[in-house]
């Protein structure tokens, strides 16, 4: 039995050092993790079972133990799971989170309990245990492999580690701590059940340790050859709401999502009908680093008459709703079922409607409870309505500024909520810096003889707050909504209405603010436009490469142009984000609108030699308002400095 050394992937020494020394605020989340990991094992044994019975050997009941040597200063985890060849050993141990490592190097911020909760999104659980060893053992054999090909991996997490073939009469695998001498409180049998007890209790399989007995010889507590099962080996799902504290829920949820924050929200329920499931689901509290990779698996754990399925199980949550934690458990679909089969199920279809209803639903309340009561309102609350609405006050402002921009992508995609998800849209406008403006508030300030819900996409809030295009409706004092995700303009497409009224950017068409703008201001632009009309037929003649069309606006009140896009067009702002993503953009020329006001558009009558240079500068500039670059900057800049000289 030759050893083998083996180097970890670059850049684990310093992540390893990270984990032992700075990571973990409370080193107690060790236990946890493994444990955890030891349950896993156990399910990916009973799922692999279903098409193979014989991977269960001669140990059918499936445990973890939890054992401790005072004179050794070892604590073993030892599970009877699926195990690992020598070959998984080195895949798994000796590579945290694979491709994640440098991102995962590159989210931490030093903060303790910020970077805590990347623990667990990257895979590096196990790594955990070093916070309390100086050397950690794993010997495993997977269930199926004989016994000479059991596998031990031993690293004291300094950059390398060995692995060597053993003879290991049992499968599953056994993960040995070897204690640092300030970390010997971990050999109390009483620390490690009540840490199993607080983190642990909902496993679903028996935790077991060795039963104590006080030694009056000797003066101590000495451990007996007798197993005692030191949790509830209940899964939380299962058992009636009302056996479930709160504090129950969240720690399960610590423990299924790797998260060491509190969730923001859970619903638990037993759905019966034609489709028959349990669903526990939970909403988080921060977004993961990947939210915007939606080719990452993402989803739910599903069961199966408690027989655990998959993880991610991506067909039980829509797409946009992948940051949803939880777990789902099916009476009605067969034990042996597939992500294949999970596609094409009618039970699969029922419960992914379920369970999208139900997290909006989630947040259709925590909505309703963002603001505290005023008045008479809040004074006609008992005190522990109060109470409750302290705790729930500005939790949906918290959702919304981790996981809005990913929940405006269910327009698009769930025709069949697209009303209930209009509903829970926040945005900035030009009332608010802040994205707190719904739909609803948004109408119910709406000017008398107002038609149409105004709105403007920008790269950036300050881009649009000081839009051109926005000058008429501050004047007005009518309200516009400003939206500067990625989302939004693809989103928006899909919303063409909310409650009645139609949503209109102030980007496209002409400007049309109907009953609040009175007649003498339509005849003044008409005027205008009759009057300038030489003008403009030069101006399209100059521009005639670059731009659809000229045009007097009213819509400009201090700025000297803009540049719009017909209805129905893609607009400037969503083509630059189609070429950002490499994607192909359809070609868009834009209208231009000046104000016959403005100083520098009055000399353009006068302009003689320089009017196309005057054209070209008007031009450019209201690209560069509207967030484009022009396409030929140096000329710009050669007009520019040519007419300053």
């Amino acid at each position: 039995m030759s050893k083998h050394t083996h180097a970890f992937q670059a850049e684990v020494a310093r992540l390893l050092h990270l984990v032992t020394h700075s990571l973990y605020s409370n080193p107690d989340i060790f236990l946890r993790e493994l444990i955890s990991n030891a349950s896993d094992a156990c399910d990916k044994l009973r799922f692999e079972a279903l098409a193979d019975a014989s991977l269960y050997e001669d140990a059918p009941n499936l445990e973890i133990r939890v054992t401790f040597d005072k004179a050794a200063k070892t604590l073993t985890i030892t599970d009877n799971g699926i195990g690992m060849s020598e070959a998984e050993a080195i895949e798994h141990l000796g590579t945290i989170a694979k491709s994640g490592t440098r991102d995962f190097l590159q989210r931490l911020s030093g903060d303790q309990q910020k970077d805590a909760q990347l623990i667990g999104q990257f895979g590096v659980g196990f790594y955990s245990g070093f916070i309390v060893a100086d050397r950690i053992t794993v010997e495993s054999r997977r269930a199926g492999l004989p016994p000479e090909q059991g596998v031990r991996w031993s690293s004291d997490g300094t950059g390398a580690f060995e692995t060597e073939t053993i003879t290991r009469a049992a499968r599953g695998t056994s993960v040995i701590l070897h204690l640092r001498d300030d970390k010997t409180e971990y050999l109390n049998r009483w620390k490690l059940k009540s840490i199993i007890g607080k983190y642990s209790d909902h496993i679903s399989l028996p935790i077991l340790m060795p039963k104590e007995q006080w030694d009056k010889d000797k003066g101590e507590y000495v451990l007996l050859e007798e197993w005692e099962q030191v949790n509830a080996a209940s899964a939380v799902w299962t058992r009636p709401k009302k056996d479930i504290t709160d504090e129950q829920y969240i720690e399960f949820y610590k423990n299924l999502a790797h998260d060491d924050e509190a969730p923001l929200a859970w619903a638990h329920h037993r759905v019966e009908g034609s489709t028959e499931y349990t669903q526990l689901l939970y909403i988080p509290a921060k977004a993961p680093y990947d939210l915007w990779n939606r080719d990452k698996k993402a989803g739910v754990k599903l069961y199966v008459k408690r027989v655990f399925i998959m993880d991610d199980a991506e067909s039980l949550m829509p797409l946009y709703l992948r940051w949803v934690k939880g777990v789902v458990d099916s009476a009605d679909l067969p034990l042996n079922v597939s992500r294949e089969l999970l596609q094409e199920s009618r039970d699969v279809k029922a419960i992914r409607d379920g369970n999208t209803r139900r997290v909006l639903s989630m947040l259709e309340e925590l909505a309703a409870r963002d603001r505290l009561p005023e008045g008479e309102a809040w004074d006609r609350l008992s005190d522990d309505e109060k109470a409750r609405a302290q705790a729930d006050a500005g939790k949906y402002t918290r959702f919304w500024a981790e996981f809005g921009a990913v929940l405006k992508e269910g327009l698009g995609e769930d025709f069949a909520n697209r009303e209930r998800i209009a509903k829970l849209l926040r945005f900035a406008s030009t009332v608010s810096d802040a994205p707190t403006v719904s739909l609803a508030d948004y109408k119910a300030r709406m000017k008398p003889g107002q038609k149409a819900i105004y709105y403007l996409t920008a790269e950036t809030l300050a881009a649009a707050k000081h839009s051109p295009q926005l000058e008429v409706f501050r004047r007005k004092g009518i309200e516009v909504l400003l939206m500067t995700d990625r989302v939004d303009e693809w989103a928006l497409s899909f919303l063409h209405e909310f409650d009645g009224t139609p949503l209109q950017s102030v980007a496209k068409g002409a400007v049309d603010l109907g009953e609040l703008q009175d007649e003498a201001e339509k005849k003044a632009t008409e005027q205008a436009a009759e009057a300038f009309k030489p003008v403009l037929e030069r101006l399209r003649a100059t521009l005639k490469d670059r731009a659809k069309d000229v045009r007097v606006t009213s819509r400009l009140v201090e700025s000297p142009a803009c540049l719009v896009v017909d209805d129905g067009e893609y607009s400037l702002q969503l083509a630059r984000l189609l070429k950002a993503a490499g994607q192909k953009a359809p070609e868009v020329k834009p209208i231009l609108e000046v104000n016959p006001e403005h100083a520098l558009v009055k000399k353009l009558a006068d302009a003689g030699e320089r009017f196309d240079d005057y054209a070209h500068i008007l031009f450019d500039q209201a690209l560069l308002a509207e967030g484009g670059l022009p396409d030929d900057p140096a000329g710009y800049v050669r007009r520019v400095n040519a007419l300053l000289a």
